[in-house]
């Protein structure tokens, strides 16, 4: 028999006090009804003795301490889970507000999940394929990863978000599906996210959970885990891929700090929880594929990191579970190039797994390593030409000072609805290669120099690949009989003689 209690002492923001209770268990689901005979829904956050602090999942308004009465159901919080859930748009706590049927439940699973025995993962090394070139060919998504994009306030990280959500794909015939959870989001945001998928027609493999600003704080700490629930019965009972992009975990560690506040804890750094590492690896570490079983789950988080500090707790902490990050420039968003990122301090720790011949190409690892180092190399000369001044560099230094506008113009920028497949991302950076003299392409294997250069390819001196893939002004000047044509030869022959 279930007993229901009249003796809440306390309510204190979204928290309730009970008192005089009876085998009640932590995480246990609560029932509480109000006055005006609504009913809603609450967990048990505490318990001690004959005590119980309860947190509520929507908003404590209209809650009285004389007339709520509370029922401990005696399980913990589950959602009804389906494979039609695929093209459907719930809200943070799993309900539909796509004016759609109710879910027609298959399983009912626990939203907490179940921890997955660290002897039964299988190591990530599948390519996924995202259409994003700085993503795929330099910091590569890998099934079963979790890689976050570190983003700034007013970066387009909710785009690129809807772009990866529209484009990802596996290669192959395997089923894949797309889970997009959307945390203290305005509406025009959520219309923006709705209409982006519809558009494009991949709202069919996809499930959408949005929780708005206006939506109760505490409804962000459960969004995430019943978007992963499901999730979870689609990877493993019907043997999908699934991509799970969540956007923005600020605002679910802000939700976190007002709990920790109103249960008067001891705040930790920037008045974050101590325990906000634990709470993060919860929902992080349940990406990922497990031997014997064809599904896996991918995670995107996005944060946005106050102030553009990457030392804040929120991106810190993240980055200690997670396998690397993107991060997004807001340097490159003020110079117009969308998506904004930054390949020098971005990272995919897994990347070398899932790239390479029968996977990618087989150039892609050398391609990348030279990439990264030319580019570095022009961003180094742009400081000294702050101080110097470009008239005192050389033509080889002038060189890759172009390459590296090139590639922030042509390989990095690219449109919000253009998708690029893994082979036109490497054939357009050995275009931007094709600037430089072959002596200077030292991180490449001779092999794919002759197979892959576009002077090898096409043959001789022929620099018109390279050409339509600059600006117009740096175009004439790469043309056979320019002067930066006969200066890189001449270079090229210097070099050739020292060595």
């Amino acid at each position: 028999m279930i007993k229901e209690y009249k003796s809440v002492t306390e309510i204190k923001g979204p928290l309730l006090v009970v008192e005089k209770i009876e085998n009640v268990a932590y995480g246990e689901l609560v029932k509480v009804k109000i006055a005006s005979g609504e009913t809603r829904l609450g967990q048990v956050l505490e318990v001690s003795e004959d005590k119980a602090v309860v947190q509520m999942f929507e908003s404590p308004q209209g809650i009285d301490v004389d007339s709520a009465r509370v029922r401990f159901v005696g399980e913990t919080m589950k959602i009804s889970v389906s494979r039609e859930m695929l093209g459907r748009v719930f809200n943070g706590t799993g309900k539909p507000i796509d004016n759609g049927p109710e879910i027609l439940a298959e399983k009912r699973l626990d939203i907490t999940g179940q921890a997955i025995n660290p002897n039964t993962r299988h190591h990530p090394e599948d390519f996924i394929q995202t259409g994003v070139s700085t993503i795929d060919l330099n910091n590569t998504l890998v099934r079963g990863q979790k890689l976050p994009i570190f983003s700034g306030s007013g970066l387009p990280h909710n785009q690129l978000a809807a772009q990866i959500a529209r484009q990802a794909t596996v290669r192959g015939k395997e089923s894949f599906a797309v889970i997009f959870v959307a945390m203290g989001i305005t509406n025009e945001e959520a219309l923006f996210f709705q209409n982006e998928f519809k558009a494009t027609g991949a709202s069919e493999n996809a499930v959408l959970f949005l929780n708005l600003a206006d939506d109760p704080v505490i409804e962000r700490i459960i969004t995430p885990r019943i978007a992963l629930t499901t999730a979870e019965y689609l990877a493993y009972e019907h043997d999908m891929h699934v991509l799970v992009i969540l956007t923005d975990m600020t605002n679910y560690c802000e939700a976190l700090r007002e709990i920790s506040a109103a249960r008067n804890e001891v705040p930790g750094r920037r008045g974050y929880p101590g325990y906000m590492y634990t709470d993060l690896a919860t929902i992080y570490e349940r990406a990922g594929k497990i031997k014997g079983r064809d599904g896996s789950i991918t995670q995107i988080p996005i944060l946005t990191m106050p102030d553009d500090d990457i030392t804040h707790p929120i991106a810190d902490l993240t980055g200690y579970i997670t396998e690397g990050q993107f991060v997004l420039s807001r340097d490159l968003h003020r110079k117009n190039i969308y998506p904004p990122v930054d390949i020098l301090p971005s990272l995919s720790r897994l990347m070398k797994n899932g790239i390479g011949k029968g996977k990618t190409r087989e150039d892609h690892a050398n391609v990348s390593d030279q990439l990264y180092a030319s580019y570095a190399h022009g961003r180094e000369l742009r400081d000294l030409v702050a101080v110097i001044g470009e008239e005192s560099l050389d033509e080889l230094d002038k060189l890759y000072l172009r390459f590296a506008d090139e590639f922030e113009g042509t390989f990095v920028k690219q449109g919000a609805d253009e998708n690029r497949s893994i082979e036109q991302t490497l054939d357009k950076a050995w275009n931007l290669l094709n600037m430089l003299p072959e002596a200077e392409l030292k991180r490449i294997d001779k092999q794919f120099i002759d197979k892959y250069h576009p002077k090898r390819v096409k043959g001789g001196k022929d620099k018109k690949p390279i050409a339509e893939a600059m600006h117009p002004e740096y175009a004439a000047e790469l043309l056979p009989g320019s002067s930066l044509d006969t200066s890189i030869a001449v270079k090229g022959k210097k070099k050739k003689k020292r060595v």
